[in-house]
């Protein structure tokens, strides 16, 4: 072979080599992330008469699509599990939702559960066990809860309304807003994206003055209630992948209901989608994993949504 054949022939080789090492990740680039995400959401207890013939306990499907259009899969938790249960159930998903609703963020069987998931939570992310949890609404309600070990929630209704977000400085160098845009993270302080449903919050004022808050969460954005209280409308752990929002970001892809002020607009949309993705990237983090026997039995696909929009708000529950 001639001198300009094989260094043809090289130069081939070489840049073969370089296109298949871009084109094929290494085994441990594979196995940095998980792909096959499994997101926890507590089921919350029915008290409505007229639900109960369905089950004991539910979860709206706004949050299971939320979530599963984030690229996850959603497992139902069940508030009547033994504690060892929950612990296996903790080391097998990859991340956990805390749902909006109406429970005693204290003495609930609710609040119980997510007092040992939170604790459990703890542990893991301090031996370096990677594992989310985020809040919506009560969930982020119940999450400074659990920080404060008390309750400091006021009147501070923001019912059935859509509201910009007020970004502190926080914002722009936090983790939950750190795939948008400058352009859209000006959107969310200008156009009411954030559907707004709870008659109590946590104010900014005991925020600041609570240390165990003010330590362990960033203040990323406030609201002004209708009374004129100023509230934290979101969250994240300083520390801890722990996040969470006083506003709905499932409604607003996943709710229709014509009498409830749901944000539909594109950007609406867009940020509803982001945040799913982001969460849902979190758990991607996590290396827990499904026992393939149990895997299937295990995930919301065993259940079927029932039509709830005649009898209440939400268009479709899950019963269990």
């Amino acid at each position: 072979m001639s001198n300009v054949g094989f260094s043809s022939f090289l130069c081939f080789v070489l840049v073969g080599c370089l296109c298949s090492s871009r084109a094929m990740p290494t085994a441990l680039n594979q196995e940095a992330l998980n792909d096959r995400p499994v997101i926890g959401i507590l089921t919350q207890i029915v008290s409505d008469d007229f639900l109960k013939p369905w089950g004991e306990t539910f979860i709206p499907s706004s949050y299971v699509k939320y979530a599963e259009s984030g690229g996850s899969r959603v497992m139902p938790i069940r508030l009547t599990h033994t504690a060892a249960e929950y612990e296996n159930i903790f080391n097998q998903i990859n991340g956990l939702l805390l749902i909006g609703g109406a429970v005693d963020l204290e003495k609930s069987d609710f609040a119980k559960v997510a007092k040992i998931f939170y604790r459990l939570a703890l542990k893991a992310n301090d031996a370096g066990d990677f594992f989310p949890i985020w809040g919506t609404c009560m969930g982020l309600q119940l999450l400074t809860v659990l920080v404060a070990g008390e309750n400091l929630l006021t009147n501070t209704t923001a019912e059935n309304i859509a509201l910009p977000l007020n970004l502190t400085t926080e914002a722009h160098s936090s983790r939950m807003f750190q795939g948008f845009s400058e352009e859209f993270m000006k959107i969310l302080t200008q156009e009411p994206l954030t559907g707004n449903f709870h008659n109590y919050g946590l104010t900014v004022e005991s925020f600041q003055e609570n240390a165990k808050l003010r330590n362990f969460f960033s203040l990323l954005s406030t609201n002004v209630a209708e009374n004129g209280a100023h509230f934290v409308s979101t969250i994240e752990g300083k520390r801890y992948p722990f996040y969470g929002v006083q506003w709905h970001p499932e409604v607003n892809r996943f709710q229709w209901n014509r009498k409830k002020n749901f944000p539909h607009s594109p950007h609406a949309v867009q940020l509803s989608s982001l945040l799913a993705q982001f969460f849902v990237n979190e758990g991607r983090r996590s290396s827990h994993r499904f026992d393939p026997e149990e895997e299937a039995s295990s995930l919301i696909y065993s259940y079927t949504p029932i039509y709830a929009g005649n009898i209440t708000g939400y268009e479709q529950l899950y019963f269990f």
